[in-house]
């Protein structure tokens, strides 16, 4: 079969209405207790709390985790005023299929990965702003 592993996905085609990111936290693998990375940059992982802007999404599909592969912690865009949210957008997305069986039957789930993170119509953060973080700390 050609197509193995994540497959690629415009940010769009996941969040057509856009999404609002809760926060980011490091990714600890739960046996070593160590910094969980990607098996493909050798990156640390960060996972990204995020809020479907899609009025029609529901339940689980309402809020989900997207993880970003960098050196450093992304940096999330302003909040809106007087809200806890933050409008972002996930560069070079994929998503990877996977059955969870944690429930009373077996359901098809999604990861959701990306490469960076940016304000809509902004500049990023993620691999390419992690390396200049690098450069000032």
């Amino acid at each position: 079969m050609a197509i193995q592993g994540a497959l690629p996905v415009e940010f769009g085609t996941v969040f057509p209405a856009g999404c609002y990111a809760l926060g980011v936290e490091a990714i600890t693998d739960f046996e070593t207790k160590r910094p969980q990375v990607d098996k493909e940059t050798g990156q640390p992982l960060w996972a990204v709390d995020v809020i479907d802007a899609d009025p029609e999404a529901r339940g689980k599909a309402k809020s989900v985790k997207v993880k970003v592969a960098a050196d450093v912690c992304p940096v999330l865009p302003d909040e809106v005023p007087g809200l806890p949210f933050r409008p972002v957008e996930f560069e070079q997305m994929s998503v990877m299929p996977y059955v969870d069986d944690n429930g009373r039957r077996p359901r098809v789930a999604y990861s959701l990965r990306a490469r960076g993170v940016k304000s809509p119509g902004g500049s990023s953060s993620g691999r390419k702003a992690a390396a200049s973080a690098g450069k000032d700390g």
